[in-house]
């Protein structure tokens, strides 16, 4: 009895040291975030360009390139097709694509794999097909893109401006009304006009 006493005691303190360290070095917020959700906002004079967009094959469109979208609001989200968390993203994204598309709104998925069968470009289309995602999509499959927006985590969304800016980053799932909300906001804005 005694063993097992001091057994469960060691767990009970393994335990405690193992989530100390996880709380301490902030690790518990990185994998917590993809669950809970974080989201940044931008003002115009903080924001930066965003990045280019990686050569990769594309889904749904030609090649798109940032530049040439100067003038429109662009949503670009970083998933890949075996991730939960992205999937459940999926009817809002298609809905904002449906509902906001004619009205100078650009969605466009980068799909970065997290696993080995997730590179293949062919599984690919055919879950883009099979999922009903009509929006353009590009594969990452060496992580360039991924990388020059500093991404952590399945799915990441970025808005930006009519500029080309960066203007919102959400990591996870949720704030779909926030989310809603800045892009009404960003299609009406004119010029460099500042968010309110």
């Amino acid at each position: 009895m005694a063993r097992l006493k001091n057994l469960l005691i060691g767990i009970a303190v393994g335990i405690a040291i193992v989530s100390a360290s996880v709380y301490a070095t902030g690790l518990s917020e990185r994998l917590l975030t993809p669950f809970f959700g974080s989201s940044t906002t931008y003002k115009t004079s903080g924001s930066a360009n965003a990045p280019a967009l990686a050569s990769g094959d594309w889904i749904n469109s030609e090649p798109l390139k940032l530049n040439d979208l100067h003038g429109r609001v662009v949503l670009i989200e970083f998933w890949t097709f075996g991730c939960i968390n992205c999937r459940n993203t999926l009817p809002f994204l298609k809905g904002w694509h449906d509902r906001y598309g004619d009205k100078g709104l650009t969605v466009v998925g980068v799909h970065s794999p997290e696993f080995d069968e997730e590179r293949d470009v062919e599984k690919v289309r055919s879950e883009v097909g099979s999922l009903g995602i009509r929006y353009p999509v590009v594969t990452d499959n060496d992580y360039q893109t991924w990388n020059a927006y500093n991404v952590e985590a399945w799915p990441t969304m970025f808005l930006l401006d009519k500029q080309g800016r960066i203007r919102w980053k959400h990591v996870g799932e949720g704030n779909y009304d926030e989310a809603e909300e800045l892009i009404q906001k960003l299609l009406a804005e004119k010029g460099d006009q500042l968010m309110n």
